[in-house]
């Protein structure tokens, strides 16, 4: 039974022979409800009229907005994508791990870099590095803008002060934005992500995007939560408003788009320039498009059972595509595999799930389960695998970071 799962294995493309992910996104993304052919961020005009031109953005999620997730979002409609935030410290101390936050995808059209730290000369020296290494690989037409994370509220950030402790510090907040933008040579838009204040009831948004306004910042992404919030509660769109008031720059509005009606509601409500998706992409790459649909009064065609699996197998395998580690699919099951039949009992089994063809195996029952005879290549692939294997789960070895 070894020799037939390697050999199965072989034919679901292990990672050791796995196609690139251009050949994947071509040979899935249709089935996926997305497209393969992944438009880059608009060129022309203002910065503000570059948002404009699709103004649903990927927001920069930490442990969750990898190679494979920003594909995937590209195929689902974002106008761009941010990078995982990424330490100025790890730069300076040229981290391999840190830089491998910084590159692209091959398939990746462009990228904006999200930096994150407290040491203004730090921040000079990682964006002067940032567009060095682009530039060495050419690949600085990728490089959209650098974006400053002046918003995450995880304690271990914040003690050092950064992330939402710069809310704290005006001053230094301002000099970084300066920094960055003398560090670019004041080629590239430099951007900043921020939350509506510290702690509730100390609401700094407005006068603290003036501030940065005034620093250079071509515009300013607020998640309208306090940090201290976290997550919970609701995201205040009347203060996100107040911020668009108080400046002249693009003001891009984050927090609660977790669907794309939510999405376009927060747009109009706040009278934002553009919006940040974060949470409502989770199983859903699709909420970018759709929301242009939405916001252009077209009504979206419902997304499949067939279509979230086929998604699901096409993520998977960007996964293993761009040697992130498999087990970020766990989280992807829960997400995907969310509303349907048995979902918590399919979730149960994903967790035990050690290889790509462990997940497709998987989905493969799904499909089974739901009577589905799926066009996808990809869970059409795993459903000849189901049928030729046993039940019991496949010898692969877990895949390992790159």
């Amino acid at each position: 039974m070894a020799a037939r799962a390697h050999s199965a294995e072989k034919h679901l493309h292990p990672l050791q022979d796995a196609p690139s992910t251009s050949q994947l996104l071509a040979q899935g993304a249709a089935a996926a409800g997305l497209s393969a052919t992944l438009a880059p961020f608009s060129a022309e005009g203002s910065w503000e009229q570059r948002l404009a031109a699709n103004p649903y953005l990927m927001a920069p999620m930490a442990g969750v907005s990898d190679q494979a997730y920003r594909l995937m979002a590209r195929a689902g409609g974002a106008a761009c994508a941010v990078s995982e935030m990424v330490s100025v410290a790890g730069i300076h101390y040229a981290n391999e791990k840190t830089w491998q936050l910084v590159d692209p995808d091959p398939a990746e059209p462009d990228l904006i870099v999200q930096l994150f730290g407290s040491d203004p000369e730090q921040f000079y020296e990682a964006t002067k590095s940032v567009i060095d290494r682009y530039e060495s690989k050419g690949k600085l037409h990728k490089l959209v803008a650098i974006d400053i994370n002046m918003a995450c509220p995880v304690p271990k950030v914040v003690r050092k002060g950064e992330g939402s402790a710069l809310l704290d510090d005006p001053a230094r907040a301002a000099n970084i934005v300066r920094q960055v933008r003398e560090g670019s040579d004041y080629n590239l838009p430099v951007t900043a992500k921020i939350r509506i204040g510290r702690k509730q009831h100390d609401y700094v948004a407005p006068a603290f995007a003036l501030a940065l306004e005034r620093a250079g910042v071509s515009s300013v992404a607020v998640h309208g939560r306090y940090a201290n919030q976290f997550y919970t509660g609701t995201s205040d769109s009347a203060a996100i408003a107040q911020v668009v008031r108080a400046v002249d720059i693009p003001v891009i509005a984050s927090g609660d788009a977790l669907t794309a009606a939510q999405a376009v509601q927060l747009k109009e409500s706040t009278g934002a320039a553009a919006v940040f998706c974060a949470r409502g992409t989770y199983g859903n790459p699709w909420i970018f498009a759709d929301a242009r649909s939405l916001a252009t009064g077209c009504t979206p065609a419902p997304h499949t059972t067939a279509q979230r699996l086929d998604a699901f197998a096409l993520h998977v395998q960007l996964l293993a595509a761009t040697g992130a580690h498999i087990a970020r699919a766990r989280s992807l099951a829960g997400w995907y595999l969310k509303g349907m039949p048995e979902a918590a009992s399919w979730r149960e089994r994903a967790m035990h799930c050690v290889g790509v063809s462990d997940y497709l195996h998987l989905i493969a029952q799904v499909a089974q389960a739901n009577s589905l005879d799926p066009a996808s290549v990809l869970v059409g692939e795993a459903l000849q695998l189901a049928q030729e294997a046993s039940a019991a789960p496949y010898a692969e070895k877990p895949s390992h970071h790159a």
